[in-house]
């Protein structure tokens, strides 16, 4: 039987075309165009106080945020394809219960903020590490690491007692957390993305592919919590925390709740931190630990890296356990 003939126009032998697809180069093309269209009105809306508060604090999280983004996506790439699982089984005790603690300390050494932290804990769950241990580095690192307990040193001259609490307490609650998660953790609470582009691949175009599947799924969750974070900013009135600084027990809360509101990045909270100077120093404490372990734009990231199942229920396990560690340590050091 003859083939049927060609639609006009459609060379033979071949199917119908497909429509053009849209790209990312299309969308920021149109963005652009847009932009420059829209320009005056647009100008005339950002001059307003309150939307001028808003770009300035989204802006800022975002530029806090994306470098140590992008330094945790290299960092997690790197272990998703050149490291080798059997590294991990020789670097951790085999018994997990020891691999929480041992995995705390390792945030120490790795210069970074949650937002790197959060794929990088995704990366070692994928070549094999328990996960109560890659959940405990995710929480200690953003807060023990050089930079941040440097940063707060600066922040606070005179006051070491608070640079040692910091570390003390976010490391408690780091391993803490981890042994919560042996005990009550649950594997399909984790469901972490599929990763096809990996399999078969030689180890340059895998890693390349890590990279972008990382900063597109990580960043796309960061700028959700940047806008988040940007909007409470402008919303919660600063007379409402000056009431609130006389209340010992109020002001430990309200502190622990602006800190997850504001996400502001773990290398930068110290100095929002000191600013705060009508509150006690274990209130502000309690936010040093409780900012790089739960926030608007962590907890963002941690839905789209370990799924939602998760972040329900670790996001609110870590707040509580965190301001009631970070309250116990301000007694006995503050």
């Amino acid at each position: 039987m003859a083939a049927p003939d060609a639609p006009a126009g459609e060379p033979a032998g071949r199917g119908p075309r497909r429509a053009p697809r849209v790209g990312s180069v299309e969308v920021l093309a149109a963005l652009l165009v847009l932009l420059v269209v829209f320009r005056e009105p647009l100008a005339r809306a950002l001059s307003a106080p309150r939307l001028q508060t808003w770009t300035t604090v989204f802006v800022s999280v975002l530029v806090q945020a994306v470098p140590f983004l992008v330094f945790g996506v290299l960092l997690s790439a790197v272990i998703a394809v050149f490291v080798p699982r059997s590294f991990w089984a020789r670097a951790l005790p085999r018994h997990p219960a020891l691999a929480v603690p041992v995995a705390s300390v390792a945030g120490v050494v790795l210069p970074g903020c949650e937002c790197g932290s959060v794929p990088i804990a995704g990366s070692l769950i994928r070549r094999g590490v328990t996960p109560a241990a890659a959940l405990a580095f995710l929480l200690a690192a953003p807060a023990v690491n050089p930079i941040v307990l440097a940063a707060t040193a600066v922040a606070f001259p005179g006051r070491p007692e608070m640079v040692l609490g910091r570390a003390v307490a976010s490391l408690v609650v780091a391993a803490v957390m981890g042994w919560l998660w042996l005990r009550l953790g649950r594997a399909d609470w984790i469901r972490l993305p599929r990763r096809p582009e990996l399999d078969g691949a030689s180890r340059g175009v895998a890693f390349w592919a890590a990279v972008r599947h990382d900063v597109v799924h990580a960043g796309g969750f960061l700028v959700v919590g940047a806008l988040a974070a940007a909007s409470i900013n402008v919303l919660v009135p600063e007379r409402w925390l000056r009431a609130l600084a006389d209340e010992p027990v109020l002001s430990v809360l309200a502190l622990a709740g602006l800190a997850v509101l504001l996400s502001i990045c773990s290398e930068a909270d110290a100095f929002v931190a000191a600013s705060l100077s009508q509150f006690s120093l274990t209130s502000r404490l309690v936010f040093l630990v409780v900012g790089p372990m739960v926030d608007l734009k962590l907890i963002s990231m941690q839905a789209g890296v370990f799924g939602r199942r998760f972040a329900v229920r670790f996001a609110p396990a870590t707040f509580v356990v965190a301001v009631a560690v970070a309250v116990g340590v301000g007694a006995v050091l503050l």
